[in-house]
């Protein structure tokens, strides 16, 4: 078949597939048209068109043959016609002509697709955890989680019994000590494992629980758990759910508990926060207590490993830290940490100085005229005060004698640098 014949032939599968619609229109006017009158509340095929699209079959086809006359009944050639139809549609796909379809991709589609870069693969979420700064213990605790479960999977499916386990977490610590983000791991790590479905986490608190009236709390908690499903719901500060006299706390409780029973299978919940409030919380309500079972603690960073997610922090937007700003940096961080009275957010505060610092160096090169690469990568100790406020209400670097500071930490902890709070 040569172009000009492809052309016509494409024409011909267009002119079919726009009178389609009226034939089959026609052919409902007939069947269920108005009664005793014989007149159709639809529109009849046009069957004058029908047939001589057929005709035009016939002359690209060489075939003299036709089942459509030009008198006959209207129902018996619609019939006919779309017989005829889907044996030219068979014959032009063969010979790899294709009608013009709705669906059809643009070539402009098409080429954006083709030149579409490939998405990076996902880091394997055990080598995620692996490089997190510190957290030794929580490292064993996943690590020795997900070995067991996926074991447990493993015997259901080769038809061996498999000893119910419970999926629900319970994370307790202080603020900025990773417990989202180790959230957000193990939910690829059951993924992974094949006992969640999605792997993703729908992380939130009592705000995004619980609504103004009695029964709507149910529709709210409900939506977050339907977005959950196939991953991990994560609930930060989730004892505040679990106040004197709060029926919208209990009601939200209520709803999930019973979604981690209907959904045992898909649906992973973590609950977190400061350890004594979850352990009164968990224990305040029976049907917490028999469904979370495994707590894993979230220590303190030590001095050094905030000084390591420090140094993190500017290799990953590039910045560059003098050794001898380094250290005063360090002494900023160990006063801050003294000065918390136990509520030192960790991770969180680190990021905060980072910011600042960042800031005041962008305040100090800004009037450079002549600004090279190097000038916006450098942090040095002018950039640890904010130049363009009150400095008195900055903290300072504490005495050069960081080493000293981080004893009397420890020894104010009852701990080694190593060891957890």
């Amino acid at each position: 078949m040569d172009k000009r014949e492809r052309e016509k032939l494409e024409d011909v599968l267009n002119q079919i597939q726009n009178t389609q619609s009226s034939m089959l229109g026609g052919l409902y006017g007939d069947f269920f048209g108005s009664g005793s009158s014989g007149k159709s509340t639809g529109s009849r095929p046009n069957v004058t068109s029908v047939s001589s699209i057929n005709t035009s079959f016939n002359n690209l086809s060489g075939n003299t043959n036709s089942n459509i006359s030009n008198n006959a009944d209207p129902l018996l050639d619609a019939k006919n016609a779309l017989n005829e139809f889907n044996t030219k549609v068979n014959e032009a796909s063969a010979n790899g002509v294709r009608p013009a379809t709705k669906d059809k991709v643009s070539d402009s589609e098409e080429t954006d697709t083709e030149n579409e870069e490939p998405k990076e693969p996902e880091e394997d979420p055990m080598e995620t955890l692996d490089k997190l700064i510190g957290l030794d213990t929580i490292k064993a605790d996943v690590k020795e989680l997900t070995n067991f479960v996926k074991i447990q999977k493993t015997r259901k499916d080769a038809g061996l019994k498999s000893v119910p386990v419970s999926l629900h977490l319970v994370f307790t610590g202080n603020p900025g000590t990773g417990k989202t983000t180790v959230a957000r791991i193990i939910s690829k790590l059951y993924k992974n494992i094949g006992v969640l479905s999605k792997g993703q986490l729908v992380e939130t608190d009592r705000s995004g629980l619980v609504a103004g009236y009695v029964g709507q709390t149910a529709i709210k908690t409900q939506e977050l758990i339907k977005k959950a499903m196939g991953g991990v719901l994560f609930i930060d500060e989730a004892y505040a759910l679990s106040q004197k006299d709060d029926a919208f706390g209990q009601e939200a409780i209520d709803t999930i508990l019973k979604a981690m029973e209907d959904h045992r299978d898909d649906l992973v919940v973590i609950v977190a926060g400061y350890t004594e409030p979850m352990e009164k919380f968990i224990n305040s309500n029976p049907g917490l207590k028999s469904r979370f079972n495994k707590y894993i603690e979230f220590p303190d960073y030590t001095i050094d490993e905030l000084m390591d997610i420090f140094d993190m922090n500017c290799k990953k937007y590039d910045y560059v830290i003098e050794d001898d700003t380094k250290q005063h940096v360090k002494e900023l961080i160990t006063q801050r940490k003294l000065a918390s009275n136990g509520n030192f957010a960790n991770a969180r505060e680190i990021r905060n100085l980072f910011e600042e610092i960042i800031t005041n160096q962008a305040s100090r090169i800004a009037g450079i005229e002549d600004l090279k690469p190097e000038d916006m990568m450098k942090i040095t100790n002018d950039d640890l005060f904010d130049k363009t406020g009150d400095a008195d209400k900055k903290d300072e670097p504490a005495p050069s004698k960081s080493d000293d500071v981080n004893d009397d930490i420890d020894e104010k902890n009852g701990n080694n640098e190593n060891s957890s709070k």
